[in-house]
Order: structure tokens, then sequence, then C-alpha cells
């Protein structure tokens, strides 16, 4: 039976990118070989959305990460070197912003008012 989820960036700075996921997320690895590292994440959630128009065409798969406080957390990931792309918006299933990743990503980070 399924037990987990796991994702996958592909990245053209896979090594920045495997830095900044340990050393400015916080993430702790598994090194499977030459630098190759394998994150534990601490949880997950999987959303399906219909598409719509102007939106993401169907075949798109989406990566965000949420905490629990996010003016905290950002407080926290700035001080980090973390760079925010944006301020905290209200997008009624959460509190959103997003922030750059070596390898041109721009990932979501939510606090969501949904129960968990």
């Amino acid at each position: 039976m399924i037990r987990g989820l796991h994702g996958m960036f592909y990245s053209s700075d896979a090594e920045g990118l495997r830095s900044f996921l340990r050393d400015k997320l916080g993430f702790d690895g598994v090194d499977v070989g030459d630098g190759w590292l394998i994150f534990e994440m601490p949880e997950a959630d999987l959303g399906v959305h219909p598409t719509e128009a102007g939106g993401p065409p169907s075949g798109t798969a989406h990566l965000s990460f949420y905490c629990d406080d996010i003016r905290a957390t950002v407080a926290e990931l700035v001080e980090r070197g973390v760079e925010f792309t944006q301020e905290i918006e209200d997008h009624g299933y959460g509190f959103v912003t997003f922030f750059k990743a070596p390898g041109d990503f721009t990932i979501q980070l939510y606090q969501p008012k949904y129960s968990k």
C-alpha cells in the first residue's frame, strides 16, 4: 500500500538547491551517494484542483510548503537569507507568499485556514 509521497525538483543548480533545502529551509537529508540528498519531509497532503480558463493546464503538478505561523516562518527564513518575492496575501484557503530557490524556482509557502 502507498505510504508516502516522493517529490522531485529538476534544477539547473541541483547542488545549490540541495544546499538551500538543507541549510536555509532546515530539512534533514540522507546522502544516497555522490552528494544526492533525499530529504525527510515532516508531513504531506495532496489536493486535486479542476482546470480553469487562464490557469495551469491539465497535467500540471504544483509543490508548496505549509506552516503553522506564516509571519514567524517568513521572519525566520529571511534571517537565514531566503528571498521572498511578495508580501503575504489572503488567498481564501490560507495566507500565501512565495520565495526564490536556486535553479530558477519560485516556491509557495502558506498557512492553511483549514484544519490539518
